[in-house]
């Protein structure tokens, strides 16, 4: 599986503009990091779902960041979108764990 995060937005937006996203693969990490990584998409997948088909407003906030996250595995991938005004803590839990293991690379 291959994950790539994609921060946007926020009083960043200028700086993060010109920076690649970040990758995490499978493939590279110790099978108990690959077991949590597949742990933590599963759980955010359906919970970005039902936050996509939420009817309440967001809350409109300008410095707000959201966050892309594509998951590619076996040929299919999808992408989980959501930021910090809407956030499962689902996908929270997923990104806190990507940035950590990003930052360790």
């Amino acid at each position: 599986m291959r994950v790539t995060l994609v921060t946007h937005g926020g009083l960043a937006a200028p700086v993060l503009a010109g920076l690649p996203p970040d990758v995490v693969d499978t493939h590279a990490l110790s099978e108990s990091a690959a077991a949590e990584l597949s742990r933590l998409v599963a759980a955010a997948v359906p919970a970005t779902a039902e936050a996509a088909g939420d009817p309440e407003p967001r809350r409109h906030a300008p410095d707000a960041m959201s966050y892309s996250i594509k998951v590619e595995e076996g040929g299919h991938s999808s992408v989980l979108v959501q930021s910090d005004t809407d956030m499962s803590p689902e996908f929270a839990a997923l990104l806190r764990w990507l940035k950590e293991h990003v930052a360790r690379e």
